[in-house]
């Protein structure tokens, strides 16, 4: 979905509880890498292959969302369930099924002869992403302690926004060469190195005391969101909301609260634990992140649709064009963060999805003649510096607006969030995908004015619902 990892994927890897010392703990930082680098990479990579998709398989818009969808929503929905897995069967165990379970998705989608076919593969890899991304990230946190913690988990982030920001120029340039299909086979490699460094370097797990899985749970939100995914797929496109949309949107919500009260019947084994939400903060970084992550999932599947498809733009420049953000983000995120340290996270958290917003405005000006130097990349340039004044304070703000024993649960949770974010968003963009020329040109339009209203009510929901030094715990 993004170019960057979501800001709290690094606090699940802060807050596991660290291992006796390994013998390789370098090469175990190198396999966490080569693993969610695999999630990194093929959640931006695809978006630049939209437009030929669409052409090799005569696909309609509805088709053209479920091929980023069937990706993020058994992410979005197991990404919990994935981190419990790990703590009860062996995250070793997990990350290598996941990776491998990953890799089975890549090449049958580089195989791929028909549409369902692609979306099945794309359905497996994410869930191969939703069992190797919270595992990679706990088994770096549990073989790092102390200050080079902090050094490894800066590493893997620094890394993990590079290939992400990589990928899409990497597979443009592919798909400008004709071939389509070797994005897909990007990712074999990577997992071929992932699955012989964990088993060969990562120590075999350790006999677990975690609770049994929360399988049910797992099920019910993965049913509940793909049942919303679909409705909002179907209600966005020309057909509009029918009565199986209905349906499906109302079988969703009663889903979902099934799911709801069993997390709170479950108490300590669920896998959302509801004392999460007796933090107003934690409640206010939650909007916060949904918002604006859904924000951000709608621009990067659309601004490099709409320079391939109106703006004449080859695959390469489309995947290049938000390369800027991933740089400026890792250049000055250290900043925002020590920053926030000093003045609270309330502050930079308010102010940061205001000048993304302005970002979006910004995006208004780009049209069939859009110059990349003179249009794209200053509407580029200013949502990474609102961006940058965002994440890391998101980091700590998480961390803190919960008490220490449910850090983790929070982190994963935020993460999952994010994720959902670009799943609904991408669910949303029907209408505009549909369409063609000056009406593609228009709808994008309408689509960059809503996400500026999008981000200004995730600053509305920093400063309405978080405490000014953000350490509200919960009971």
């Amino acid at each position: 979905m993004s170019f960057f990892p979501p800001a709290c994927d690094s606090v699940a890897a802060q807050c596991a509880t660290a291992s006796p010392p390994v013998p390789h703990p370098n090469l175990v930082l190198a396999t966490t890498i080569l693993a969610s680098g695999l999630a990194f990479v093929d959640g931006s990579v695809v978006n630049v292959a939209l437009s030929t998709l669409a052409q090799k398989f005569n696909a309609d818009a509805a088709a053209l969302q479920w091929v980023i969808n069937a990706y993020l929503l058994p992410l979005s929905a197991l990404l919990l369930l994935g981190g419990a897995a790990g703590d009860y069967f062996g995250r070793r165990r997990l990350l290598i099924l996941g990776t491998a379970m990953f890799a089975s998705g890549s090449l049958g989608c580089a195989l791929a002869s028909a549409l369902p076919a692609l979306l099945a593969c794309r359905l497996l890899q994410g869930v191969g992403a939703a069992m190797l991304m919270p595992n990679s990230l706990a088994i770096l946190g549990q073989t790092f302690s102390g200050a080079s913690k902090g050094r490894a988990i800066g590493i893997w982030a620094a890394t993990g926004a590079a290939m992400g920001a990589i990928g899409p120029v990497l597979g443009g340039w592919l798909i400008d060469l004709g071939s389509w299909r070797a994005i897909f086979l990007l990712n074999l490699p990577l997992a071929c190195g992932a699955i012989l460094l964990a088993w060969r370097m990562v120590p075999p797990d350790r006999r677990s005391d975690a609770y049994p899985l929360d399988a049910t749970g797992g099920i019910l939100a993965t049913v509940g969101l793909a049942a919303l995914t679909w409705a909002l797929t179907v209600g966005s496109s020309r057909s509009g909301w029918t009565a199986a949309a209905l349906s499906a949107a109302a079988a969703a919500v009663l889903l979902l609260l099934i799911f709801w009260r069993l997390e709170a019947m479950r108490g300590a084994r669920a896998m959302m634990p509801m004392e999460l939400f007796a933090s107003k903060s934690f409640v206010g970084l939650t909007l916060f992140t949904l918002l604006l992550y859904g924000a951000m999932g709608g621009l990067f599947v659309l601004l490099p649709y709409m320079l391939i498809k109106v703006a004449g733009y080859s695959a390469t420049a489309a995947g290049a064009a938000l390369l800027p953000l991933p740089l400026i983000l890792t250049l000055t995120s250290p900043v925002a963060g020590a920053l926030a340290g000093r003045i609270g996270a309330r502050l930079p958290l308010g102010i940061g999805p205001l000048i993304v917003a302005a970002g979006f405005l910004m995006a208004l000006r780009i049209d069939s003649s859009a110059s990349y130097w003179t249009h794209v990349l200053p509407m580029t340039v200013v949502i990474a510096l609102g961006m940058s004044a965002a994440v890391a304070p998101l980091t700590t703000a998480v961390l803190t607006s919960v008490d220490q024993g449910h850090t983790g649960s929070a982190s994963g949770l935020n993460s999952a969030v994010a994720r959902t974010g670009g799943l609904v968003a991408t669910a949303l963009l029907g209408s505009v995908l549909a369409s063609e020329g000056d009406r593609l040109l228009a709808a994008y339009h309408v689509a960059m004015g809503i996400g500026a209203l999008i981000c200004a009510s995730a600053s509305l929901s920093a400063f309405t619902l978080l405490g000014r030094d953000t350490t509200v715990h919960s009971s």
